[in-house]
């Protein structure tokens, strides 16, 4: 688990948040969208709940390389398989929070529409599997780490694409980010 008690210098910027949702259909003829990856920053805007975004934020770019995407079951794994959430903040609330930020145009995103695989890969933790029935071979199907890793880069390719054409906006009105121990309430 990253570590709250180094300084700012030993957080990454441009680090990006891949989280789960509902699926929804952004208009007529549209692929589903069932998970969205945001800036990590989008956690600081003031229509995120804070404290819950800024700690969040916090635990995000602790420790972290610039570019990377970690999907929120990553947090839940370092946080004691979810245990820790509760002196962390309501990750539900806030990323419905950013849910709503994204479809009301108020921070940039990538929605996507994962395949079912794909998506349980990323909801599950860093060395989780997943099994699948294949009803065509009458067998299990194993997926695990490589594969989880395999989606994440696919996704950071996309990402990649994106922001090289422009950064992505995490919206305005940042509020400032926490920093060390104050950033779990010690």
């Amino acid at each position: 688990m990253p570590q709250p008690e180094s300084g700012p210098a030993d957080r990454a910027r441009d680090v990006y948040l891949l989280f789960a949702h509902e699926p929804y259909y952004p208009g007529p003829g549209t692929q589903e969208i069932n998970t969205t990856v945001v800036a990590a920053a989008s956690l600081l805007h003031p229509q995120v709940r804070q404290l819950d975004g800024a700690r969040i934020h916090d635990l995000l770019t602790q420790g972290r390389q610039p570019g990377e995407i970690i999907p929120l079951a990553t947090l839940t794994h370092e946080l004691g398989g979810g245990a820790e959430w509760p002196s962390v903040g309501d990750w539900e609330g806030v990323t419905t929070d950013l849910l709503r930020l994204v479809r009301d145009g108020d921070c940039d995103a990538l929605g996507l529409g994962l395949p079912e695989i794909a998506r349980a890969l990323v909801c599950t933790g860093p060395h989780s599997h997943v099994r699948a029935y294949d009803a065509a071979a009458d067998d299990v199907v194993v997926y695990g780490a490589s594969e989880r890793g395999a989606v994440l880069d696919e996704v950071g390719m996309f990402l990649t694409g994106l922001a090289a054409e422009q950064p992505f906006w995490p919206g305005d009105s940042l509020l400032p980010p926490l920093t060390g121990r104050r950033a779990l309430g010690r």
